[in-house]
Order: structure tokens, then sequence, then C-alpha cells
């Protein structure tokens, strides 16, 4: 029972991973610039994103433009929207696979069954979780380094966003989710290995019938 209320855990925690990653990946916070100026009624403030870069102006006005052309991206955009993809389609297959793995539900056949399904799901949720961390965590290199950088004027110059958060989060939650539902596998595996079942050896018959005949003879 403690398995599964765990397992459930994990599931939620997965969840919220799942629509972390979505959210984070079509967000276009993914670094901020507030340029101020003189006046406040001039105050913008500049978003990029890994699709789209957007404008928001004070007065409430707000402009997106989508980034079109692949190539002219630098490196560190074209990865982090191919990881961050590959998160949200391994994290939804982890979704599928533990729904019929976990022991709460009705799905998925007999125990050993259900238990490679979750496994396979955490597997799923750990790689997920990865491929969601190697992209935020290099877009936050990248937003670091020129903002220390001395040569880059002050109004080019950005900061982590919203949806750079929010991939860690998500990142966090379906590495701890794929932790738990493998190592609950791997606890039950380990605990019939340790304790195998007890075997009952009765005598047979046979033997009983062989004793017998060797008394009569000695009477």
């Amino acid at each position: 029972m403690a398995s599964a209320s765990l397992q459930f855990f994990a599931f939620i925690l997965a969840l919220f991973g799942v629509f972390g990653d979505i959210a984070a990946t079509l967000l276009p916070n993914w670094k901020v610039n507030a340029d101020v100026g003189s006046n406040i009624i001039t105050a913008i403030t500049q978003m990029q994103g890994l699709w789209m870069d957007c404008t928001w102006y004070s007065t409430g006005m707000f402009s997106c433009t989508l980034k079109y052309s692949i190539l002219s991206l630098p490196v560190y955009i074209q990865a982090a929207r191919t990881t961050m993809v590959l998160a949200c389609i391994l994290s939804a297959f982890g979704i599928c696979i533990t729904t019929v793995g976990m022991k709460c539900t009705r799905l998925g056949g007999d125990t050993d069954s259900k238990n490679n399904a979750s496994f396979a799901g955490g597997i799923c949720f750990i790689l997920a979780g990865i491929f969601g961390l190697v992209p935020t965590c290099w877009y936050t290199r990248e937003i670091i380094s020129n903002f220390l950088d001395q040569t880059i004027p002050e109004s080019s110059k950005h900061e982590p966003g919203g949806a750079v958060y929010t991939g860690f989060i998500s990142a966090g939650f379906l590495l701890i989710a794929g932790v738990i539902f493998c190592s609950s596998c791997f606890k039950r595996q380990q605990g019939t290995w340790i304790y195998p079942p007890k075997q009952h050896h009765f005598p047979s018959t046979e033997q009983e019938s062989n004793a017998g005949y060797s008394l009569k003879d000695y009477v």
C-alpha cells in the first residue's frame, strides 16, 4: 500500500513536470530585458523565447515576432528547441506507460508486467528530466556570460526569464518521479530475490510403503 501511494505521488509530480515542460517550451520569456528609458511611458520589456520574440510596452500593447529561420539562430537555441521537444514527448510517453504499470490501476496484466511497465515509465521520466535540464542550464550559462561581458552594451543584456525557472522545476519533478518509479520496482524485485518462496517437502508414499514392507520382513 505504501508503494502504491508513493507511485501515485510520483505520478502527480510527473504530471506537473509534463505541463511545466510544455509551458516552458512555448513561453516567450526565456530571457528578459527591461528598458525603462527616461520616461515611464516609454518603458519596454523585451522577451526572447525559443520560437518567438515579444515586446511588452507600458501602455499595454503587446507584439510578437516568430523565428522562422532555423539556421540563423544560435546553436544553444537550436539545441534547446530539440531537447525540450524530446523532453515533452518522453514525459508524455512516461505518463501513458506508468498509467498502465501503477499498482493502483487495473491495467497491464499480471504483477511482473506492471512492474516492468513502471520501470520503463521511470526511465522515460529520467530521460525527459535530463533532456529538460540540459537546455535550461546551457541557456542560463549563455545569458550569464553575455551579462558579464563588458563589450556588450547594457541595452543588449538580458536576465533569465520565467520560462527558464519553469524548465528547471519541471526537470526536477520529472527526475524525482523517475527515480521513485525505478526504485520502487527495484526494491520489490530485490525483496523477491532475497526472500524466495518457501518450498515444502513431503515424504513420498512410495518411501512409506517401502519402509513398511521392510519392517514386515523383520517381524
